[in-house]
């Protein structure tokens, strides 16, 4: 099993038993993946300590006020490291309107190009901006491989589909209230299938009200795989292998 995005330097407990908890639950590879310069630079770091971590590495959207040459400077080393697997997480959010529209667009166009020159996957963050990500992307991501993390959009499902992008679901696909969400997980193609927890966020239902944690994913994926009707042992196999081919990681 892998957890395809989480946020280690956010979780608790700290890293060894958060790591030791998720090889108890089958989870053999994790990208842990910055939200600025600082927490990038912790993900690399993780990622050189942990065998089963690798890193993506970028500014969250809500952060893009603070983006600035220092910082792509400083992904820029970051990503030319070996267990950089991903940049990102990128893109819109205009749901807490945490930084203005031309920062965050100033932020994701540099993370676009930091992933063309580095021919790393870019790792999408969209929320309440469905439109205006897939319009960006549009124009300045072609060729790029795209992966839409913690998938909510499911009414550009085939839009994004048609476009090569891979699909990765977090906890919230296993809420009771997200029939669209899980409509829209069973009708993703194996191949571009991804499983992630967006830890600490989005505990999956199962053991909804305890901090989310890399663990947890196997939740996730035990949901994904009733929903589409194989084994949980296929379905782990699918995303590992999906993983395995996106971000490079052995």
């Amino acid at each position: 099993m892998i957890d395809s995005h989480t946020h280690l330097h956010l979780c608790a407990p700290a890293n060894d038993e958060l790591l030791a908890a998720a090889r108890a639950a089958g989870v053999s590879r994790i990208l842990t993946v910055g939200l600025d310069g600082a927490s990038s630079r912790a993900a690399l770091d993780a990622s050189t300590q942990f065998a089963e971590v690798y890193a993506a590495v970028g500014h969250h959207p809500n952060e893009a006020s603070s983006f600035d040459e220092d910082t792509l400077t400083l992904l820029e080393e970051l990503a030319a490291h070996e267990r950089c697997a991903a940049i990102g997480e990128t893109g819109f959010d205009f749901y807490r309107e945490a930084a203005p529209v031309e920062a965050q667009q100033r932020a994701f166009r540099a993370q676009i190009s930091l992933a063309r020159r580095t021919g790393k996957p870019l790792v999408i963050h969209t929320r309440a901006a469905e439109r205006q990500t897939l319009a960006l992307l549009a124009s300045e991501a072609q060729g790029l491989s795209v992966v839409m993390h913690c998938f909510s959009m499911a009414a550009q499902l085939q839009e994004c589909l048609d476009r090569g992008y891979v699909i990765s679901f977090a906890g919230n696909v296993t809420y009771r209230n997200a029939t669209e969400l899980a409509d829209a997980a069973k009708a993703v193609p194996a191949e571009r299938l991804l499983v992630e927890t967006d830890a600490p966020y989005l505990t999956p239902q199962a053991v909804r009200g305890q901090p989310n944690q890399p663990a947890f994913v196997a939740h996730t994926a035990a949901f994904l795989a009733e929903l589409r009707g194989v084994s949980l042992d296929e379905l782990a196999r699918t995303v590992e292998r999906n993983a395995a081919r996106v971000f490079g990681w052995r």
